[in-house]
């Protein structure tokens, strides 16, 4: 099985493959680098973490020189743990964490400040300001995206204003900003490329996903000068060469970029309308394949973002983003001290007494769609005198599941498609608990893939059909295992409304 390759270590010492297909998925936690033989199977892989610089007020920051330097270091740890001729990688292909803003000196290529990553709402008054000025329903409609701090544009509108020099820089055109993609793309090509694509750019805030560019209205009313604005690229497209600051005899070219729910939808194979996935990850993303066309939100509640741009053409999605899933594990672990390891997390659920009625509505740095309030706080609701470790640990699981099934309700009734299975990927889906759990919430199929590693295989797929190493079989690579329903519906809407009813009460 591919996992099974991928995490039990690389066996390719002694065989001779003439072309291989490297993918770095940069991603909230850490950087991995992944590499893919002709088939497009993925044989293996090595990973670092990088800080989590979060301060005393919430704010959550990544290092960029960090991520540089560990992108290197995991493809030299990658061709040494593989044993392969490094000269037979043919083509990169990056996937990134999006919303997460970046701004550097052109000049110099260095940043100016650190990444202020995307689960950080600092910029929560500079978006009430924009609001109050009656802006939003403006930026909506050309963005497809409600107006928040969550989002690029706002995030760098406060490294503007606050981080001295970088307003007086940018009127001269020696500023940068983007997204993790485009500061990867620009330091690993030594400054020669200044890309982002379609997918990361329509998550910016920023970007007219009609017109299809940098809206010059929005950026003015954000204060950011277009000159400091990438060029961009379709996801297959030409994004430079690199050769990891001369790890590599010869440099390669990079040929595939998404954002990594992008690079998931795209490796799912949701490739037509009405396919939808979600990704379990530090956060989740929801998305729905709405074809060439975009379909709006009428209240708002889910958004509408570029699923990709290929061969010239774009597809659109409607999307739903969680601030906490996978982190609420880690919390859990790291701060409520709950359990040891999220291993055990499945094992602790399934022993919960199962008439406790307590949710954990986990508004840690406000709710994502579809509510879209940076001020609700998180709380445990329900909890009676019995409620103990296990009921606790069972709250933070079904609040992931309540929370994707808050969004695939809102996708169906706005692209007005069936939805007859939920495509997903990412770490908790290793849960089996949370997988069943999230199948009876939505009375449908989940399809769970044999590789955790679907954000980084969608760009390695974009890279290596732009390269012309993959065709389309490639999509048949993946085996599924699926969760049907077993849940009766009267207990379903019974536990759904006692969900709606806890996220009622920290909005209070």
């Amino acid at each position: 099985m591919i996992a099974a390759a991928a995490d039990c270590g690389c066996r390719l010492q002694g065989i001779n493959m003439s072309r291989y297909v490297l993918s770095i998925d940069q991603s909230t936690q850490g950087t991995k680098a992944l590499l893919f033989d002709e088939g497009g199977a993925l044989i293996c892989r090595t990973d670092l973490p990088h800080r989590q610089i979060v301060n005393d007020k919430g704010w959550v920051e990544h290092d960029l020189m960090e991520i540089r330097a560990n992108t290197i270091q995991t493809v030299r740890n990658l061709v040494e743990k593989a044993g392969i001729d490094k000269n037979d990688i043919a083509v990169l292909g990056i996937s990134n964490q999006r919303e997460t803003a970046a701004c550097w000196d052109k000049i110099t290529g260095k940043p100016v400040y650190n990444a202020i990553v995307w689960q950080c709402a600092r910029a929560a008054q500079i978006c009430k300001e924009i609001e109050a000025a009656g802006k939003a329903d403006m930026i909506r409609e050309k963005t497809g995206l409600a107006l928040s701090p969550y989002f690029s544009g706002a995030k760098l509108a406060w490294i503007f204003q606050n981080v001295e020099g970088v307003s007086e820089k940018a009127k001269k055109g020696e500023i940068a900003v983007g997204t993790i993609d485009s500061w990867l793309v620009y330091s690993l090509t030594g400054g020669k490329r200044f890309q982002t694509d379609y997918s990361n750019a329509s998550r910016t805030q920023l970007f007219n996903i009609t017109d299809l560019c940098w809206d010059k209205d929005i950026l003015e009313i954000f204060g950011i000068d277009p000159s400091c604005m990438a060029e961009v690229t379709d996801s297959d497209g030409d994004y430079g060469e690199t050769d990891f600051d001369g790890y590599l005899d010869s440099p390669i070219p990079i040929r595939g970029v998404m954002g990594d729910s992008h690079g998931a939808l795209f490796g799912q194979g949701c490739l037509t309308p009405g396919m939808i996935k979600t990704t379990y990850g530090t956060g989740s993303s929801i998305m729905m394949n709405i074809g060439e066309k975009p379909v709006f939100s009428p209240t708002g509640e889910v958004v509408t973002s570029l699923a990709w741009g290929m061969g010239g053409k774009v597809n659109y999605v409607l999307e739903g983003n969680i601030n906490y899933t996978g982190a609420v594990v880690t919390w859990m672990k790291d701060d409520a001290k709950l359990i040891s390891s999220a291993k055990e997390t499945e094992a602790i659920a399934r022993s919960a007494n199962p008439g406790d009625h307590t949710y954990l509505v986990p508004a840690f740095s406000g709710l994502g769609a579809p509510y879209w309030d940076s001020d609700a706080r998180a709380a445990f609701i329900g909890m009676s005198r019995t409620t103990g470790q296990a009921e606790l640990v069972k709250a933070g699981l079904d609040s992931i599941a309540y929370q994707i099934t808050d969004i695939v309700k809102a996708m169906g009734e706005t692209a007005s498609l069936p939805i007859g299975e939920l495509r997903v990927d990412g770490g908790p889906t290793g849960n089996a608990y949370l997988m069943q759990f999230q199948s009876d919430l939505l009375g449908i199929p989940v399809r769970v893939p044999d590789s955790e590693e679907l954000s980084g295989i969608g760009a390695a797929y974009a890279a290596g059909l732009s390269e012309g190493i993959f065709t389309d079989e490639v999509f048949h690579v993946l085996k599924r295992s699926s969760y049907l329903p077993q849940m009766a519906a009267e207990e379903r809407d019974e536990k759904y409304a006692g969900w709606k009813d806890a996220v009622r009460r920290v909005r209070s």
